[in-house]
């Protein structure tokens, strides 16, 4: 049996990668760039450096500096409207997660209108909107090079998960020099999230040879880098190794899927507003050990591709010290529960059979390992209290 892969026409890795920007927009015959990005790009100067790039070859760009954290339905409605206005040939995405799947979005609505709850899973978008070239600015999310985008819908609180290659990234530029000055949180929050994005598309009922390539050459950069990354954010080779980690993972998952951590992450970050990488955190240790039983060997080559246990060590002995560290991990990198989040348990548990449905419905559980039923979901979003 084939597998189909896709991936972004180019990709430039390495030190100083988004500085190619120019070179990239002129072999696409692209000339009127629009940069999505959000409010913090824009204070750090990086939106300012990849605009005065482009000016060196007499290539002028506007900014669209108004995404938000988790992007919701109404949060992208301006940049559709500015990138519909704006006579624009294609998008340049600059920041974490958020501002990239909020570009891939406007690029779709900008083009072929409709709202964003048109577009929503099992819908497969096959359209092409305006070109994206992405530049991530953190080490986690993969968005440069999946065929995914995120979206709110703030009218239910659900998280929309949106699928196909329209929302593929004609080009990524991935430069682990944008992701030096990242805070510590933000580090451990969006590497967890990128050791998930591997993790899932090797255990995954739809993970496929390429697939499981990418997964375990994510595993073992992330693995020996996260915690030197986290505290000492100016380590570069450190740093150099999450990012490939992260750009590594995100062609497996997009390539594969993700599975039950991401279903279930999604609904906490909706209704509570955490950060995705951090749900995926408070969430990657009970899943995993949920998850084992059907796919020892799967999980047992994790453990080995992260460095806590040897070719010597059978399936069961190198899954113990997996769950041992991902829980280590978790305490070292400072991940909250969710009461420590600050989230109330009687509203947690209040919701915790609508966030299993969601769940349920977005597709990500029906790949993993076990599928799980309603039930079982609660039982773990309930577990999170123990």
């Amino acid at each position: 049996m084939s597998s189909q892969v896709v991936l972004p026409r180019i990709m430039q890795v390495g030190e100083n990668a988004s500085l190619e920007i120019p070179n990239i927009l002129i072999s696409l015959n692209c000339k009127r760039p629009l940069i999505i990005t959000d409010k913090m790009m824009v204070e750090l100067g990086y939106a300012r450096r990849i605009k005065d790039c482009l000016s060196e070859d007499q290539i002028s760009a506007d900014i669209f500096d108004d995404t938000v954290p988790e992007p919701t339905v109404h949060s992208i409605q301006a940049g559709v409207e500015k990138a519909r206005e704006g006579n624009y040939d294609c998008i340049i995405a600059l920041g974490g997660g958020s501002p990239i799947d909020s570009a891939k979005a406007i690029a779709i609505l900008a083009k072929h209108g409709g709202v964003m709850q048109d577009y929503r899973f099992p819908r497969m978008v096959i359209e092409q909107g305006l070109p994206v070239i992405a530049i991530p600015t953190t080490a986690g999310t993969g968005s440069e090079v999946t065929r995914f985008t995120i979206i709110t819908d703030e009218s239910n609180d659900e998280k929309m998960l949106c699928v196909g290659m329209g929302f593929m990234p004609i080009a990524a530029l991935v430069d682990y020099k944008l992701t030096i000055s990242l805070p510590p949180r933000i580090t451990a929050d969006t590497g967890i999230d990128a050791l998930t994005h591997a993790m899932e598309a090797y255990v995954s009922k739809k993970a496929n040879a390429y697939s499981d390539s990418q997964a375990i050459a994510s595993i073992k950069l992330i693995g020996p880098h996260l915690r030197k990354a986290y505290h000492k954010g100016e380590d570069q080779q450190a740093r150099e190794a999450m990012m490939l980690g992260s750009t590594l993972a995100g062609i497996a998952f997009s390539n594969a899927s993700v599975a039950l951590v991401h279903g279930m992450s999604r609904p906490i970050g909706a209704f509570f507003h955490v950060p995705h990488g951090l749900s995926n955190a408070m969430l990657l240790p009970s899943v995993t050990a949920f998850s084992i039983p059907a796919a020892p060997a799967r999980y047992a080559d994790c453990a080995r591709a992260m460095g806590v246990a040897t070719v010597q060590d059978s399936n069961d002995t190198a899954n113990q010290k997996l769950l041992i560290e991902l829980q280590a991990l978790n305490e070292e990198l400072a991940v909250p529960t969710p009461q420590q989040f600050g989230i109330n348990r009687d509203t947690f548990f209040d919701v915790c059979q609508t966030m299993a449905e969601q769940a349920l419905a977005s597709g990500s559980p029906s790949n993993n390992p076990i599928e799980p039923s309603i039930n079982e979901m609660v039982a773990i979003y309930k577990g999170l209290w123990d």
